[in-house]
């Protein structure tokens, strides 16, 4: 943050409903409607009954698990852009950037989220990615799964919901355990179906694109050339543009460019700050510098597309 302007929010569980839901509350299934004898430190479940259909750039500080039934809808996490249908299950974790958009009309499911240290009595935070490939930045976050899959999982959403309406004895610790049953069920359908194991991740170009990806997440507020990443990757420029081409149809620039757009749609949406500071915080030489680049991209001026969505 540069002379005091507002970064990105990182959201936790306290400040982030009104990011997530509407004013009415829908259906009573888990946190839809607040009450405080429901209040579980580290912990919420929601019903998409109610939810905001779009929302993002932005970021959380926790964990996300999300079950789509019917439907569809887009979600975008870091620099990849996934269609949701009826048994995606998508997972987040903390301080990834994401976004949301187009709902079907029946888009329907249910979402979880969870702190980091919510399941410490089971497994250490530092392990969870180690446990759960989904969350890790090489594994894959969105994927299907088989409908009696689904049907297991479903049932544990269930057994959370009534734990949460009634005061039964061990509430939370049986919450705890049913969480890590959900993860551990996407666990068992991601290693049945081999994600993140098939032949093309053993490629030196998947590679090098998955490791691309990674480090533009990292650095792409003080490193804008495509060389800065070469160098980090041990290539030359070229390859590196030739690689992330014909894997992705977009040029390694490209792909930069769209991390500093999320990162300018955010603080369009999430801040007070003016284009002239959000400029100044993205390190471009002017505001009319940032403007161009903005424009460039999405056809409309950093000012139109606040003023549009909000």
């Amino acid at each position: 943050m540069k002379n005091g302007l507002t970064d990105i929010p990182k959201y936790n569980l306290k400040n982030f409903r009104h990011i997530h839901r509407q004013i009415s509350s829908g259906s009573a299934f888990g946190h839809n409607v607040p009450d405080a004898s429901k209040i579980i430190e580290g912990f919420e479940i929601y019903s998409s009954d109610g939810m905001v259909r779009s929302k993002g750039p932005l970021k959380s500080e926790f964990y996300r698990l999300t079950i789509t039934i019917t439907g569809s809808l887009n979600m975008r996490i870091g620099l990849d852009q996934y269609t949701h249908r009826p048994g995606t299950l998508a997972f987040t974790f903390p301080n990834q950037t994401f976004s949301t958009s187009d709902f079907s009309d029946d888009a329907s499911g249910y979402y979880v989220f969870f702190n980091p240290e919510f399941l410490s009595d089971i497994i250490p935070s530092i392990k969870i990615a180690d446990e759960f490939p989904f969350y890790d930045n090489s594994g894959t976050p969105v994927f299907q799964i088989a409908i009696e899959e689904l049907e297991i999982m479903l049932a544990l959403v269930m057994r959370i919901n009534d734990e949460l309406q009634h005061q039964k004895t061990g509430r939370d610790k049986a919450i705890k355990m049913y969480v890590y049953l959900l993860l551990l069920e996407a666990k068992r359908s991601y290693e049945r179906q081999s994600i993140g194991n098939a032949e093309s991740a053993l490629q030196d170009s998947y590679k090098l694109i998955s490791r691309f990806r990674e480090l533009v997440t990292q650095h792409y507020l003080n490193k804008r050339l495509v060389d800065d990443y070469a160098k980090m990757l041990g290539v030359s420029s070229n390859h590196l543009n030739k690689t992330v081409k014909k894997s992705t149809g977009k040029t390694a620039s490209e792909v930069i460019k769209e991390m500093i757009l999320q990162e300018a749609k955010s603080l369009l949406l999430y801040t007070n700050n003016s284009v002239s500071e959000i400029a100044y915080r993205l390190d471009f030489p002017d505001p009319a510098s940032f403007n161009r680049f903005f424009k460039t991209i999405t056809n409309e001026t950093p000012l139109v597309y606040r003023s549009r969505h909000n």
